[in-house]
């Protein structure tokens, strides 16, 4: 909140007046429902708004009658219940009527969990009712608190792999995840209760995975649906857990990190740090936050970002949504101007790219996809990295038949890059550091793209695109 009626939300602000800013026409969906959210009642510096908190509930409550509009839809009750309940728990004395209305958003969600979306919708909906069952007391809460753990436990089995990511492969839902686990161990520890071991299990893992599948500024890799600005970073959620008594902060892995059932790697190698997607794109049943991006890789040297996917600003169904989506907003292979993985609707995949052949050496990783053998030629990309201590080269070919097949390599827009006619160039990484890159086959050009780290805001960026010929492309970065 910036203001009593004023909010700066996904980087966008806006003003709810009266009645009818709640749900107001032309305001992106996303937006409302992070007004419908409450997320500044727990956010920093939440003291010094107190009033303006106490007052918006108040409002909350008399302009939003039960079952109208945005507020009432199963997600943004899930949300905002949870943080309505631990601004009182903070110490805050509930205004008049918020105890009734909490329990009416309550039986609402009782009602209508989201089995029909699944993933992390509805492990949101566990949570609030598993909050909303401890909070209040009596037969219904005891009801609310056996609903939210049947959910909560089923979820955990399904939504957390063994090597601990989480089964959409987005790094920031996976943080949001590990962050509503430590709520729940939070909210038991307040009324004296045993956490659950499936919680107190799978934690140290999903600390292990997101610290892996971050970089060495801290903030994730932006696979899939990621953006930053909306979940805790690993070191973060590393010191919440450490309050709560779970285990410190936890050091990167160095040298090579395979999160097996997840699909990414992790390789560390002098100044650099290489991440590697070859991971299916998600749950068959919910691919909903997947990117058309297989065998796509990030890539930091002396500690910053050198090589980004592009991000991802809108969550509306629009054009721009579905550029951020494909292929080509990635570091990895197009053909015939194609999507590896058919995304579509904002939210819906279609035939998708499925990983085979990976292979792990010591200085080698290789992969291969089959998501283009829908095409006439049935082509197949294969792709190996090579990384040593100041080198890293990408060989990239196609089998099959195809017309043309683009690599792509895009920079963070803090890094200068420049380009010469015969496929060499240099790039500068802020604050010190220089590399430079050779294109061993195919023809090169650098381009103009964009890049999306957060929500509702680009950058203009540089990306590098190679031609593959004779259906092969090689890329070789190296650093002093």
């Amino acid at each position: 909140m910036i203001g009593p009626d004023a909010f700066r939300l996904l980087n966008r602000e806006g003003r709810v007046e009266g009645a009818e800013d709640w749900n107001k026409a032309g305001v992106p969906k996303l937006w409302l429902y992070n007004l419908h959210y409450f997320e500044d009642l727990t956010a920093g510096g939440w003291r010094e708004r107190g009033e303006w908190h106490r007052e918006l509930i108040g409002r909350w409550i008399g302009e939003n009658p039960p079952g109208s509009g945005n507020g009432w839809e199963p997600y943004p009750i899930s949300l905002r219940v949870v943080n309505w309940i631990k601004w009182v728990l903070l110490g805050n004395e509930a205004p008049a009527g918020m105890a009734d209305s909490l329990a009416a958003q309550v039986r609402v969600l009782h009602s209508r969990p989201e089995y029909h979306l699944m993933g992390n919708h509805l492990w949101a909906n566990g949570k609030a009712l598993l909050f909303a069952g401890v909070f209040f007391e009596g037969e219904e809460a005891e009801v609310w608190r056996g609903k939210g753990l049947e959910i909560l436990r089923r979820e955990l089995e399904e939504q957390i792999l063994p090597d601990g990511g989480h089964f959409e492969r987005s790094p920031m839902y996976h943080a949001l995840i590990l962050e509503d686990l430590l709520d729940l161990v939070n909210l038991y520890s307040v009324y004296g209760l045993k956490p659950e071991e499936g919680w107190l299990r799978v934690i140290p893992r999903m600390q292990g995975w997101l610290e892996g599948m971050s970089h060495p500024d801290g903030k994730i890799a932006l696979f899939n649906d990621a953006a930053f600005g909306v979940a805790c970073s690993s070191r973060d959620l590393d010191a919440y857990a450490g309050r709560l008594g779970l285990g410190g902060q936890s050091p990167g892995p160095g040298g090579l990190t395979r999160f097996a059932e997840s699909g990414y790697i992790r390789w560390v190698s002098g100044d650099a740090v290489l991440l590697i997607d070859a991971a299916p794109i998600g749950p068959d049943y919910i691919p909903g936050h997947a990117h058309a991006d297989t065998l796509t890789f990030e890539l930091s040297l002396f500690g910053r970002r050198v090589v980004v996917d592009s991000g991802t600003s809108t969550y509306d169904k629009d054009a721009e949504r579905q550029r951020q989506r494909g292929t080509a907003a990635h570091n990895t292979v197009t053909v015939d101007g194609e999507d590896s993985s058919e995304v579509w609707g904002g939210f819906r995949v279609a035939r998708r790219a499925r990983p085979f052949d990976l292979e792990i050496r010591e200085t080698t990783v290789s992969c291969a996809h089959d998501g283009y053998r829908r095409l006439p030629g049935h082509p197949v990309h294969r792709r190996e990295w090579r990384l040593g201590a100041k080198e890293l080269s990408i060989l990239d070919r196609v089998e099959g038949g195809f017309g043309e097949a683009v690599a792509r390599c895009h920079f963070h827009p803090d890094v200068e890059v420049t380009l010469s006619s015969d496929g060499t160039g240099t790039g500068k990484v802020p604050g010190g550091g220089n590399f430079s890159f050779r294109v061993g086959q195919g023809v090169s050009r650098l381009v103009d793209s964009s890049y999306h780290p957060e929500f509702n805001l680009s950058f203009p960026s540089r990306c590098l695109e190679i031609v593959l010929q004779g259906g092969e492309a090689e890329l070789l970065l190296s650093w002093e």
